[in-house]
């Protein structure tokens, strides 16, 4: 049984950090050289990515919840 739901969202975020330090860390080593301006839209750019894949999760996830709890419309026995 998970302990918690898995959220798509924050393993984004996670991986556009990790690229962003990567870069970093790259350039400072002298391995790749970029603008150091250009880094920020493109973290920016990630950052709305992860937002986008968190709220499709979440309409997901909400869209799935709801349709398990509905109750067929449904008349007892002997009732029209």
């Amino acid at each position: 049984m998970w302990r918690h739901d898995f959220e798509p969202g924050k393993v984004v975020v996670g991986l556009v950090l990790i690229g962003g330090c990567l870069a970093y860390l790259a350039a400072a080593d002298g391995w790749w050289h970029f603008p150091s301006y250009l880094l920020l839209p493109v973290m920016v750019a990630g950052f709305c990515v992860a937002g986008t894949v968190s709220s499709l999760a979440y309409a997901i996830r909400r869209h799935r919840a709801r349709g398990t709890d509905r109750q067929p419309d449904r008349q007892p026995d002997g009732l029209s």
